[in-house]
């Protein structure tokens, strides 16, 4: 079968590799569709690992089911996990899934980015999930970056009557963003560097943005009646939007590291100013399984418009163009692939 190969963010090889073969527990996924997430192009992560064949956010159909499979069968149209938790852990059993062991290790074979893969027994069992009617291919590849979205809003507390700052208009921006205006923010404001991501942050909702390259937490203050935003979001590994985070954020506010730097690089943090005001800082990695079950309940309901994200559809022949895309980012924000071709 046909894989799209990654070797660095401007060289991405079509090439064939072996169709997975299942065992008894297990599904062979036939994949329809599968976004370039963000993370994929985080270089200083996936070069150590290259050459491998990437994608994780997947939908598609059940081509083949193991013997031992209960309720799926062939033709099923689902999203799979990638990393999928034991749920027997402390780790897991205290509501921190997403830093258990078995999280960081599982994946299915080989990546999204291929004409089919493997589902191994325990993604099966913890993370596949059958499409409700009526949602497309294309809604179902964000069931896992909206799953993400959701656990990091969930963890700062929530958005409802707050002040939300998103440092940063790419796909995880933009999520958060729609997720926070249609889960009761009071104010949604975003910041970018990219003229026309901003102009797309107005459209999706946003109340004010903010060019990155000035001032941000004074622009915040002007157009937020003299205060910080109670909560701040930051989605760029810019360590210039992490130093503005720490002065844009309120008193009794929080910051959300959605976001990861480069490896090496340290964040300083006010604690005196911060202990006084009783400022929180925190990070949020990855989804639970009932993250992406309330993912689902949402894009189902349609409370969010996912579809306004996608920029581009490209044949899987095109991977190499669409990581460029991705990797340039200022005329892309979301790039599907469709390693059958592109529906029509």
């Amino acid at each position: 079968m046909r894989a799209a190969v990654y070797y660095n963010n401007r060289d991405v090889r079509i090439e064939e590799v072996p169709r997975p073969v299942i065992g008894p527990g297990e599904l062979l996924v036939k994949i329809v569709a599968s976004g370039i997430c963000g993370s994929d192009l985080l270089e200083w992560y996936r070069l150590r690992k290259a050459p491998l064949v990437l994608g994780h956010e997947i939908a598609g159909t059940v081509a083949e089911v193991g013997r031992e499979v209960q309720g799926f069968a062939v033709g099923d149209r689902v999203f799979v996990s990638h990393h999928v938790p034991c749920n027997t852990c402390r780790y897991c059993l205290a509501g921190n899934q997403t830093v258990c062991e078995m999280l960081h290790t599982t994946n299915f074979d080989p990546g999204g980015f291929a004409e089919y893969v493997r589902v191994p027994a325990v993604n099966v069992q913890t993370g596949t999930f059958v499409l409700p009617n009526g949602m497309s291919f294309d809604d179902g590849t964000f069931i896992e970056p909206l799953g993400c979205v959701i656990r990091g809003q969930r963890a700062a507390g929530g958005c409802v009557g707050r002040t939300v700052l998103i440092m940063g208009s790419g796909i995880s921006g933009l999520l958060h963003l729609m997720l926070a205006r249609s889960a009761g923010a009071e104010r949604v404001i975003a910041t970018d560097v990219v003229p026309s991501k901003l102009e797309r942050a107005l459209s999706l909702g946003a109340d004010d943005v903010i060019d990155a390259r000035n001032d941000v937490p004074a622009l915040l203050k002007e157009c937020n009646r003299g205060r910080g935003a109670d909560l701040v979001i930051v989605c760029t590994g810019a360590e210039s939007a992490f130093a503005d985070a720490m002065e844009a954020v309120d008193r009794a506010g929080t910051v959300l590291c959605f976001a990861t730097t480069a490896p090496g690089m340290d964040l300083t943090i006010p604690i005196n100013s911060f202990w006084r005001n009783s400022i929180t800082v925190m990070s949020s990695y990855a989804a639970a399984p009932a993250d992406l079950e309330e993912a689902i309940r949402i894009l189902a309901g349609r409370a969010i418009d996912v579809a306004r994200l996608v920029t581009h559809r490209l044949p899987l022949e095109r991977a190499g163009e669409g990581f460029r895309l991705m990797a340039e980012g200022t005329e892309a924000v979301k790039v599907l692939l469709y390693p059958h071709g592109v529906p029509a």
